[in-house]
């Protein structure tokens, strides 16, 4: 028997700590303290206990047949992984007793020299799922999802041989999500997209309550120690033990469609604690698991840490956006969280504003210098030295709206007029000054510390002035849209998948439908091809790829905005051509579940499947009509302009059990 070969650089294994990694109980934090039972949120699974799940501790609770092991060859991560030599008949497993109710996705990194291996979950002997693994030629991460246990109910999680070898390793155990969304289309692509989306997005879930290790990254593949993780999910590269502020702002409203609001607060909450008076109201860029200690490569000292403009603001802007998913009014009530607002909005501005001269208006500045001097732009690579970059106005221009709005929420009537008037403020100087008085090739898109302005293609600081709508509506903002598009088309394209998720949100804002299919299918068609840092495994196995898809499904093509705390919703069809319909069933806001069908762009239903109260549904179309039906009746409706295009609106309560569908005829 030969054992397997891999000659692959070894990614960074995060769930495989030098000790077991338990999952099975509270333990002592790195101070001392138990992390908190209330931590992992209500309704959470009851934690599972899988020993040795990165082969760190030589297999320890795994049961090996001839022909398998533990090997120091080719680890995903960490030090050892575990093998099975080609040939039938060879298995690794473990068995699990369930001590409380749960459902859990269970995924594992696989290699396979050939393809016939297979990865199967069994309870109580009855195999539960199982997938047939192909040949590969690197890692990739494979997960079983929605496996229901009861107390008592044993779990055996099994690898089986094949015609190659096959590698295991970092096995991980997550609760599933509670939202179950599913979609159903005249496009199959779309279908399968999602599924995918939605099962992989759920596989980066961390159980709260696990132990796992802290500040592991490429460079320190063991970590410093072990913690306890809070209500979280990965945001950022695999093959590190960590979130990040962008990606998390960028990955929100994908896991609020899943449900995970515990986690978006959790992860919200510790980067705005993060934002000190030491920090200069800049959070931190990246935190452990733990939502407690800061991941060390990103982090030196208070003075010498990544930070980037536009985080900050992202995050009051997505706070806002989950507080309309979840109707949870800690986003209103938590000091941690409105401090960070407040301070965000007000003192790290005027911290961080005095080398452009913009008037009566403020915008928040950058070094000019590197990322761990603060940068203006998400932009890393471009070596300009900016001040001012696009994405950062256009950033705070939304954080300033989402202050207003969650100011209004609060009752702070006073508080919300300020900040609508410097939203609109802000939006006029950037149209009428900032921006200069070009397009395309000739808009500017940021200022360097010299007062040059810049313009050309700067990726992240052009394409999120349309995403965040701070450039007018108009022939202006139409011709810009179609140099993004000529750009990322071109010998512009960003190398790294999650820059490209971008893209549709950046369309979909510029109501351009077509466009913004173009490039979710780009993203989803690459998810097999290898990330271009060869650490990170596969573009599918970036997280902000899955999250992404499904947001930009719901938000994109079906055009949901929520406001569960209104007890509300609108919704316009995005449709491309060529989708006739797409519905979604399990839609979650705030407690209520929905199902909604958009048919073209003239016709939407909504069934209101869950839930105790009566919602508001406010129903978009396109174009000016004087009356729309509702159900059957024609009723008078309201023309308006949503995101600089001619809306006909009409509102209708849905009752819960009830349907309605609205038309145009």
């Amino acid at each position: 028997m030969t054992r397997s070969r891999l000659t692959l650089l070894a990614a960074v294994a995060l769930l495989a700590p030098l000790v077991p990694l338990t999952l099975g109980s509270a333990a002592a934090d790195p101070a001392g303290s138990t992390a908190p039972a209330a931590r992992r949120g209500a309704g959470a699974p009851a934690l599972l206990t899988v020993a040795d799940p990165g082969f760190e501790a030589g297999g320890s609770g795994w049961e090996f047949t001839a022909g398998t092991g533990v090997a120091t060859n080719s680890p995903h991560g960490g030090r050892r992984l575990a093998y099975l030599d080609a040939g039938s008949g060879r298995t690794i497993s473990q068995t699990v007793t369930a001590t409380g109710h749960g459902s859990y996705d269970i995924s594992a990194w696989i290699a396979t020299g050939g393809p016939g291996g297979r990865y199967a979950l069994r309870v109580n002997g009855t195999t539960a799922a199982a997938r047939t693994l192909p040949g590969t030629d690197g890692y990739r991460r494979h997960t079983l999802d929605r496996i229901r246990l009861a107390p008592g109910d044993r779990l055996e999680v099994v690898f089986e041989s094949g015609d190659g070898w096959v590698n295991v390793d970092d096995v991980m155990v997550s609760p599933s999500a509670p939202a179950d969304p599913r979609i159903s289309s005249s496009d199959p692509e779309i279908v399968e997209m999602f599924d995918w989306a939605k099962g992989k997005a759920n596989s980066w879930v961390h159980l709260p309550g696990t132990r796992g290790p802290l500040n592991v990254d490429e460079r320190n593949t063991s970590g410093t120690g072990s913690g306890t993780y809070a209500p979280s999910y990965w945001a950022g590269y695999a093959n590190r033990s960590g979130y990040y502020s962008r990606d998390m702002a960028h990955q929100l409203a994908g896991a609020g469609i899943l449900g995970l609001h515990a986690e978006n607060k959790e992860m919200l909450r510790s980067f705005a604690a993060s934002a000190t008076p030491g920090h200069k109201y800049y959070p931190v860029w990246a935190q452990n698991f733990d939502a407690r200690t800061y991941l060390s490569i990103d982090y030196r000292d208070p003075g010498l840490f990544v930070r980037e403009v536009p985080a900050p603001f992202e995050l009051v802007q997505k706070a806002e956006e989950a507080y309309r998913w979840s109707g949870d009014r800690d986003y209103l009530t938590d000091p941690a969280l409105w401090d960070f607002y407040r301070h965000t909005t007000e003192e790290f501005i005027a911290l961080h504003d005095g080398q452009k001269d913009n008037g009566r208006v403020r915008v928040a500045e950058g070094t000019g210098r590197g990322i761990f001097q603060g940068t203006a732009s998400y932009n890393e690579q471009s070596g300009e030295p900016l001040a001012e970059a696009g994405d950062a106005i256009a950033s705070q221009y939304q954080a300033y709206r989402a202050m207003a709005a969650l100011a209004r929420a609060k009752g702070e009537r006073k508080t919300a007029g300020l900040f609508e008037r410097r939203a609109h403020e802000l939006k006029r100087y950037f149209n009428s000054t900032w921006s200069g008085t070009g397009s395309g090739a000739g808009m500017v898109r940021g200022y360097t510390t010299d007062g040059r302005a810049l313009t050309g293609w700067g990726k992240e600081n052009s394409w999120f002035m349309p995403m965040k709508q701070i450039i007018a509506p108009g022939a202006r903002l139409d011709a810009y849209l179609d140099y993004i598009d000529e750009q990322a088309e071109g010998a512009g394209r960003p190398d790294n998948i999650e820059a490209l998720t971008y893209l549709p949100d950046t369309f979909f804002a510029g109501n351009r439908a077509d466009t913004a299919w173009k490039w979710m299918r780009h993203v989803y068609q690459q998810k097999d091809v290898r990330h271009v840092n060869s650490g990170q495994g596969a573009n599918g196995d970036y997280p902000e790829v899955s999250f992404t898809l499904l947001s930009q499904t719901v938000q994109g093509l079906m055009g949901v905005t929520p406001d569960a705390p209104a007890r509300a919703l609108a919704t316009r069809s995005l449709l491309p051509s060529g989708m006739d319909w797409l519905q979604i069933e399990d839609l979650r806001i705030g407690g209520s579940a929905f199902t909604l069908r958009h048919d073209g762009a003239r016709k939407s239903t909504l069934t209101h499947t869950s839930g105790t109260a009566p919602h508001t549904w406010e129903a978009r179309f396109p174009g000016s009509h004087r009356t729309l039906t509702v159900d059957g009746v024609a009723r008078p409706a309201r023309t308006t302009v949503v995101d600089g295009v001619p809306c006909t609106t009409i509102r209708t309560r849905v009752a819960p059990g009830s349907t309605v569908t609205v038309e145009v005829r």
